[in-house]
């Protein structure tokens, strides 16, 4: 038998949740003498004491445990309790993670307004290339949104062009169109949500038709497609047959052109910022800004990112 301050020392609590477990009938000592009313323990009770404590930490309210203990939850129940806790926390440390990047954006955007001179600025015609892409559907335009589907884009287009043998010829390229409305005939990729502010997010990689030929697609697009106008609106993706589809997209005759330096989480600065210079110099937008991944090392504080936005004379 041990002491409740002894039993409190072993079980690493302390002796006045010992107290409050057996006023609630969690956990009763195992005699209480009936002169001093001093409680004593059994070293068996520890297991339900490290039961009690490791229910409590997983979330549960104290009647919850009881319940749960009621039913004798065996150890493989409790690891598999303990597993989707961690899988919980993880996702929403992941969560908050992705709204303190979001509020730093944000910050960082209302300390850079009005600092992006002309020079920053480019304004100029994007060629036509040939992509070999993945597609999706992301809530919203927000880098919120899109990061969590187009990472996991590239990271199989990447895996799918490695398998194929099709070695990419330039950057990575990323465009995006708004979600065709039911009738329009286009097939929607899937994947995503489709709210009314939902956008196709098109991962591509620049990749060459002998590359493509040589890996025995089945179907191709031919790189020698026309301008498509300002907006440079692709055609439809074809199927290769490899796992991912090509697309021939037509450069933008006319596209405002900043570098971002950083991860595409931050994006929201850089962006605002060339919005204010396209208003400031007589433009307007014409579509969804490309971008064009020029280097993309394992740390994103190194990452290189052209933004192209097309844009027209107001």
């Amino acid at each position: 038998m041990f002491s409740i301050g002894d039993f409190a020392q072993y079980g690493r609590v302390s002796a006045r949740m010992l107290r409050h477990y057996d006023a609630i009938g969690l956990l009763r000592p195992a005699r209480t003498d009936p002169v001093s009313g001093y409680r004593f323990y059994e070293a068996a009770q520890l297991a339900r004491l490290n039961r009690i404590i490791a229910l409590k930490d997983l979330g549960f309210s104290l009647q919850q445990v009881g319940a749960i203990l009621a039913e004798e939850v065996s150890v493989p129940e409790l690891r598999g309790m303990l597993r989707l806790r961690q899988a919980e926390l993880e996702a929403a440390l992941t969560a908050e993670g992705a709204r303190l990047a979001r509020v730093e954006a944000r910050l960082r955007t209302i300390e850079s307004e009005g600092r992006m001179s002309a020079d920053d600025v480019v304004v100029k015609r994007t060629g036509t290339v040939l992509l070999a892409e993945l597609s999706g559907i992301a809530a919203s335009y927000g880098p919120e949104d899109i990061g969590p589907v187009i990472t996991p884009l590239y990271a199989e287009l990447c895996r799918l062009l490695e398998a194929a043998g099709v070695a990419p010829a330039g950057p990575g390229l990323a465009y995006y169109e708004n979600v065709p409305e039911p009738g329009e005939g286009s097939e929607r990729p899937a994947g995503g949500s489709e709210g009314k502010d939902a956008v196709v997010v098109h991962a591509g990689m620049v990749i060459t038709e002998e590359a493509l030929t040589k890996a025995g697609a089945t179907a191709g697009a031919k790189a020698d497609g026309t301008s498509g106008g300002t907006s440079g609106r692709p055609g439809a993706p074809s199927a290769t047959g490899l796992g991912f589809d090509v697309v021939t997209l037509p450069g933008l005759d006319s596209a405002a052109t900043v570098v971002h330096r950083g991860p595409m989480s931050r994006i929201l600065p850089t962006s605002q910022n060339l919005a204010h210079w396209i208003d400031a110099n007589g433009y307007r937008s014409a579509g969804y800004a490309r971008e064009l991944y020029l280097e993309c090392p394992p740390d994103l504080e190194k990452w290189v990112t052209e933004i192209q936005e097309p844009v027209v004379r107001a």
